[in-house]
């Protein structure tokens, strides 16, 4: 397969995690949007590798790309900190864990969204939350979670919990 497809939330309050990815081949898809993330930036979006401390990257090699525009230090902090080291980290982690193998942990790469709402504050929670929906969604990516059927099962005993209704 080219692409693997996660998502997972985790946490709650205003440092709760929302993690898309997108996990596949450096020459397919995910490889030139790996590529355009990096190479095509904007004010209040400024998209980083995951690194589990400078000069230490992980493999598969990951671009973070915000989900909502950074206004102020703070925000970009909390992306350039805490969210940085808890992706890092749930990365490198899937791949100690085996849930990536060190062979496709070479050839793939990572295109990750996350979400850090602007009233964000506990930078433990930031952390906490985004290495468990991370973890959570690159093993949803790597299993093909949900599947169809699971799906089918669930579309109507379900209620998005930010819908609004």
């Amino acid at each position: 397969m080219s692409m693997y497809i996660g998502e997972a939330l985790a946490g709650d309050g205003n440092e709760i995690a929302h993690i898309d990815l997108l996990l596949g081949d450096k020459d397919g898809p995910v490889g030139t949007a790996f590529a355009n993330a990096l190479a095509r930036q904007t004010a209040g979006h400024t998209n980083l590798l995951a690194v589990l401390t400078p000069n230490l990257a992980v493999k598969p090699s990951t671009v973070m790309v915000t989900k909502v525009t950074i206004e102020g230090m703070r925000q970009a902090v909390q992306m350039f900190g805490p969210a940085q080291a808890a992706v890092a980290k749930a990365i490198a982690d899937s791949v100690a864990d085996g849930v990536i193998t060190k062979k496709q942990a070479e050839a793939l790469v990572c295109v990750c969204g996350v979400f850090i709402h602007p009233e964000a504050s506990d930078n433990k929670k930031i952390y906490d939350y985004n290495y468990k929906a991370t973890k959570d969604a690159v093993r949803n990516a790597m299993e093909g979670q949900p599947t169809v059927t699971e799906m089918l099962a669930r579309k109507d005993e379900v209620a998005h919990p930010f819908r609004g209704f």
